[in-house]
């Protein structure tokens, strides 16, 4: 079950994404297609959230998503910020705005993994996994880019045009959160196996060019 919180973070992603996806729509007043592209970004955030929870769920954890605030800025921990940026909201808005929609930024979630030690306990002992490990991160994030190159994948080479768009979003979104920094996706994937980092960002680059060079 997601808590109330998380669920409103997530819907927050949605609508962002929408609005960064759609924005050139919205220029055009083409907000039929606003309207695919909500449903579209619905669909690639839930694709992402649920295939996280599905693999940490597997891994006996639990994981809970949270739009991407950055605390610290520069080099030095010391450099703090008051409160909490909201990256996630801010950077987003701001590249889509600057560029007119022609920049579709889309790092907008976080994750935090926690192990179930009620359910650790039962199947392999009270302190065999009483943490979740730079591995498992790294699968539970990848897990997510996984998913969307799939779905990146199967709309692509989809005979119906509009799933095209999907596409697109589904690869921006992975793209955008294979940085390894903070704690986005990328960055729990890249310090839990570098290899593997190395083989999503190569496989996602690639489809990235193919979606907006033959698309």
């Amino acid at each position: 079950m997601m808590k109330p919180q998380e669920m409103g973070h997530i819907a927050v992603a949605v609508i962002v994404l929408a609005l960064v996806t759609g924005l050139q729509f919205i220029i055009e007043n083409q907000f039929d297609l606003l309207i695919q592209a909500f449903i579209f970004s619905a669909v690639v955030i839930f694709a992402a959230v649920f295939s996280k929870k599905l693999t940490a769920y597997l891994l006996d954890a639990n994981v809970e998503h949270e739009i991407w605030q950055m605390s610290t800025y520069g080099f030095k921990k010391s450099n703090r910020f008051n409160k909490p940026l909201p990256a996630g909201l801010i950077f987003p808005i701001l590249a889509s705005i600057i560029t007119l929609g022609q920049v579709k930024f889309a790092s907008l979630l976080t994750y935090e993994a926690r192990a179930l030690k009620y359910r650790a306990s039962k199947r392999f002992g009270f302190y065999s996994f009483k943490e979740v490990t730079d591995w498992h991160h790294a699968i539970i994030g990848a897990a997510s880019t996984i998913s969307l190159l799939i779905i990146a994948a199967i709309s692509y080479f989809s005979p119906t045009a509009s799933l095209e768009y999907l596409s697109k979003i589904s690869i921006y979104y992975a793209f955008w959160n294979l940085f390894p920094i903070s704690k986005l996706d990328g960055a729990q994937i890249f310090f839990g196996s570098r290899i593997l980092w190395a083989i999503l960002a190569t496989i996602t680059v690639i489809i990235l060019i193919m979606t907006i060079v033959v698309v």
